[in-house]
């Protein structure tokens, strides 16, 4: 059973006073003192090793077509004797100095005209471009020759240009002749 008043004991037991918890380094463990009287700085080396890029088989390919490289093996002395490498985009991240002008980061937004939210100025803008887009597609039609004129088809051409008139024939055979009647004579005409 646990003591009355004191907290249950583990089963491990302790190291002694002597024994340091963590990592000892010999280097940074003089304390306070040593800390603020001795800064550890890198030390930049002598020549930094460049990065070997890979080789720019597009621009090579370019090239060789521009000499005259027509077979395999011509591209391939072409490539032996042209080692074009491809530039470094990432140079910055590997120890190259910024241009002069160059800034980081995203330009701040521009603030927003509330003035011109309130006046419906952007609707104004908006059916403004509408209507110049319209008019322009107008011009553009009747340029064309939609607008105003019909398209010449077979009907509109007759309408335009009639057919000649038949010229009617006064000779007819004479068994199609209407035949008349025989019919009464007239009073008249007994006399």
């Amino acid at each position: 059973q646990p003591e009355l008043g004191k907290p249950m004991r583990n089963c491990y037991s302790l190291p002694g006073p002597d024994f340091t918890y963590g990592m000892y380094m010999h280097k940074r463990d003089g304390g306070v003192p040593e800390a603020i009287g001795h800064w550890d700085s890198v030390k930049a080396k002598a020549h930094p090793r460049k990065r070997a890029m890979p080789r720019d088989f597009v621009a090579m390919g370019r090239g060789a077509v521009d000499e005259g490289c027509t077979t395999a093996r011509d591209f391939a002395l072409y490539y032996g004797y042209m080692d074009i490498r491809c530039k470094d985009k990432d140079i910055l991240r590997h120890g190259g100095k910024a241009p002069p002008g160059m800034t980081f980061g995203k330009p701040p937004r521009p603030s927003t005209p509330l003035f011109d939210l309130m006046q419906h100025r952007y609707k104004e803008l908006w059916m403004e471009e509408q209507r110049a887009r319209t008019r322009v597609q107008y011009m553009v039609k009747k340029k064309v020759g939609i607008i105003g004129e019909v398209r010449e088809n077979r009907t509109t051409f007759l309408r335009t240009h009639p057919l000649p008139v038949k010229e009617e024939s006064f000779w007819h055979p004479r068994r199609f002749e209407k035949v008349q009647a025989p019919h009464h004579p007239s009073p008249d005409q007994r006399q």
